[in-house]
C-alpha cells in the first residue's frame, strides 16, 4: 500500500452521507461566524453619518445592488506619504472625525492603530490606488484611494433606481457602525436625511 492510500484508508472506510455532513456542518459554522461577527458591529460599533458622493456613470447598478462612494473614499495619505507600501489593498487605518455638518470625515490616515478619542473613530480600509509611488513604485503616493467594505448595498429588485438618483444628487447618506478595531459595516440608509433602509441583524 503506497502512503496516499494510507492516508485515504481511514477515509475510505466512512461513509460520504457522513463526510457531506460534516462539510455541511463546517460551512453552516462558517457562515454563522460571517453573521455573528456583523452582528457584533451592528450591536456595538460607534455609529458614524458619511456622506455619499456622485459615481462615475458608467458603473450602473450592479445586480441586486448599489455601487456607493463616499467623500472619504478619497484620503490625504500625510505621513504615509513615500512610506513603503505592501502594494494594492495595503491596509490602513483612516482617522474619522464630525463635522459642524455631523458628518465624518477623514483627519488622517496611519498604517497601524492610533489612539482616537470621542467622537473620533478609526476605520480600517484597504488602499485601492495610491500605492505605486517612489523610486520602486511602491510607496504611497499624496492622495490614497481606500475602500471600507461599505461600497456594496443589496436592495431589494427595482429598487436600487432611486438610490442611485438620490447618490448621484448627494441627498444619499449612510450610518455606519465602526468598531473600536476599525471594523465597519452599514446600519442605515437616508434620503434628505430621513431613513430608508434598516438594515436587520439577521
Amino acid at each position: 500500500m503506497n502512503s496516499a492510500a494510507a492516508v485515504l484508508g481511514p477515509l475510505g472506510r466512512i461513509p460520504k452521507a457522513v463526510l457531506f455532513g460534516a462539510a455541511a456542518l463546517i460551512q453552516v459554522a462558517l457562515i454563522a461566524a460571517m453573521v455573528a461577527d456583523r452582528v457584533e458591529i451592528l450591536r456595538t460599533g460607534t455609529e458614524v453619518m458619511l456622506q455619499t458622493r456622485p459615481i462615475d456613470p458608467r458603473d450602473f447598478l450592479r445586480g441586486d445592488y448599489v455601487v456607493l462612494g463616499y467623500d472619504i473614499s478619497t484620503v490625504s495619505a500625510g505621513e504615509l506619504k513615500d512610506q513603503p507600501a505592501d502594494g494594492r489593498g495595503a491596509t490602513v487605518f483612516v482617522k474619522l472625525a464630525p463635522n459642524s455638518d455631523g458628518f465624518y470625515q477623514a483627519v488622517s490616515a496611519h498604517a497601524a492603530p492610533v489612539a482616537v478619542n470621542a467622537p473620533e473613530v478609526l476605520i480600517r480600509g484597504h488602499v485601492t490606488s495610491g500605492i505605486n509611488c517612489g523610486r520602486n513604485a511602491r510607496a504611497f503616493c499624496d492622495r490614497l484611494q481606500v475602500r471600507y467594505n461599505l461600497e456594496k448595498y443589496f436592495v431589494p429588485e427595482g429598487e436600487g433606481l432611486k438610490l442611485e438618483q438620490a447618490r448621484n444628487q448627494r441627498k444619499l447618506t449612510i450610518v455606519a457602525a465602526v468598531t473600536p478595531e476599525g471594523r465597519a459595516a452599514i446600519k442605515r440608509l437616508l434620503i434628505d436625511g430621513a431613513p430608508v433602509y434598516e438594515e436587520p441583524w439577521f
